[in-house]
């Protein structure tokens, strides 16, 4: 279950946001929710190892090469990581996550992974998962 007091904390709390599996295609999910968090301040890093550009953004092979990109010019580095992936691909995103100390994690809708999930909040990040981040901010802020 996700906690709506953690989502409010996560939407107000997180500038830099690394969108993993950011699409160049408008028709996709992850090209217009990254375009709407842009539109909304946040400092967004698209994370695509086949794309060199997204909305203008430089695109980043890994979400290693992200965080030490933000932190150029924002001192923690990326705070959320927000998933466009399958669920079986969540594992590895987990590891990076927790190795490079990003303290959110959100899972957007139809993504859910319990067990990776389980293991990020044992090591201390905070994690929604199956919940769409256009759909929660717009609610609360739009």
């Amino acid at each position: 279950m996700n906690d709506p007091a953690l989502i409010n904390e996560m939407l107000r709390t997180a500038q830099t946001i690394a969108v993993v599996g950011m699409s160049d295609k408008a028709w996709r999910p992850s090209h217009n929710i990254g375009r709407y968090l842009v539109m909304q301040g946040y400092h967004v890093f698209p994370v695509n190892p086949s794309l060199s550009e997204v909305l203008g953004l430089k695109c980043y092979p890994d979400i290693e090469s992200a965080h030490a990109a933000a932190k150029n010019d924002y001192p923690k580095g990326i705070d959320l990581v927000n998933v466009f992936r399958s669920s079986e691909n969540v594992p590895p995103i987990i590891d990076d996550v927790i190795r490079l100390g990003i303290p959110y994690l959100w899972l957007q809708e139809g993504v859910i992974n319990d067990k990776a999930i389980a293991r990020a909040r044992a090591a201390g990040v905070k994690c929604v998962q199956n919940v769409c981040i256009f759909r929660e901010h717009a609610q609360r802020v739009g």
